[in-house]
């Protein structure tokens, strides 16, 4: 799973973990890979999901097919930083009491992954891969543990030498996120925020809901007048390119169901991307580059001095765009996303 997002990419075993925090994941373009909604309109994948944001019993079967009963909406939840900013934009403001992953910068503010968070107001229980304060989440009187899963049935950010102690204090609840179209966990965050007693009908989040739909045709229309620029979505560390396979990333394998069309790495190792060493980093040849610009891995400017990555077409034609390839899966983060790499695609001319 991606490990926290540090100045050089996670390699623990070629699991999600690194690829994601360590830039591997080809996360961060600025466009916050959010993918586009599928058909722009979200579906509630396999769990079920059932109850009132407040009273009387609350059910919710997660997507490893664990079901969590209470017997009402939990007032107490701790999340992974990404979900719970993610639940924040829905309307989910009151319930939220701790978090854990990437919060806050070495300067004290708060990390891209927090979005509208206030971080200063939660109980952080580690900001880094492996840290998970498991005396303080006791404090924290928690009902319930909410979090993303970039491999089958493991819980993201949640250390497994504890998961036995953390899965005493509370339930936990995971979310897939790889290898899914866009569109599934955002309709899942979407159906859990509501049952955590968001107003999904207030006009906050349906006019986000509206400029999604709108960026993903936006898209749609960008992605057919240009279907020769190829795409590549990478992470740039001290040592190595990291090539993301897009048929594993939410937003990428969104993407090019809408008919973008992404370079996709010849020998991925570890199910989420190619590894390539800088002398081989000129491998591809992209018109158009999706950099992960998530905290922690090296931006256009920290590449200058870089021979192979200078010599790539679509640097050299300046078309490189920011990416994330752990965006909150709200409509609020998402849609600018969208819009975002839209016109990015639209301006970009074949370079390679």
């Amino acid at each position: 799973m991606a490990l926290p997002s540090s100045t050089r990419p996670y390699t623990p075993r070629p699991s999600r973990r690194r690829v994601l925090k360590s830039g591997l994941g080809m996360a961060g373009l600025g466009l916050g890979t959010a993918g586009l909604l599928s058909a722009c309109s979200a579906t509630v994948s396999t769990a079920d999901v059932s109850s009132s944001g407040s009273a009387g019993p609350w059910t919710f079967t997660d997507d490893r097919g664990t079901t969590v009963k209470l017997d009402s909406a939990p007032d107490r939840v701790v999340a992974y930083t990404g979900t719970a900013a993610a639940l924040y934009d829905f309307g989910v403001t009151d319930r939220i009491v701790g978090v854990f992953g990437p919060t806050k910068l070495a300067n004290g503010k708060a990390d891209p992954m927090a979005g509208n968070l206030p971080v200063d107001r939660l109980t952080i229980l580690g900001n880094a891969y492996g840290e998970f304060d498991v005396a303080k989440y006791a404090e924290l009187n928690p009902q319930v543990l909410i979090t993303d899963m970039w491999e089958k049935d493991s819980l993201w950010y949640v250390p497994a030498a504890s998961l036995s102690k953390i899965e005493k204090l509370a339930p936990a609840l995971g979310i897939t996120v790889a290898s899914e179209p866009l569109t599934t966990p955002l309709g899942r965050v979407e159906k859990l925020a509501g049952l955590l007693g968001a107003d999904l009908a207030a006009t906050k989040v349906t006019e986000a809901k509206a400029a999604f739909e709108q960026a993903v045709e936006q898209l749609r229309t960008a992605a057919k007048s240009k279907g020769t620029i190829k795409v590549l979505a990478a992470s740039a560390s001290a040592d190595l390119l990291y090539i993301s396979d897009p048929k594993v990333y939410p937003d990428l394998s969104y993407y090019e169901q809408l008919g973008v069309s992404f370079i996709e790495p010849t020998n991925v190792v570890g199910g989420f991307f190619e590894s390539l060493s800088w002398e081989n980093a000129g491998k591809y040849e992209p018109d158009l580059i999706l950099l992960d610009d998530r905290t922690g891995t090296l931006q256009p400017a920290d590449l200058t001095g870089n021979a192979t990555w200078t010599a790539l077409p679509a640097v050299k034609a300046d078309q490189i765009v920011g990416w994330n390839s752990e965006p909150r899966y709200s409509y609020t983060a998402i849609g600018p996303i969208v819009q975002g790499f839209a016109t990015a695609l639209r301006n970009a001319k074949k370079v390679a």
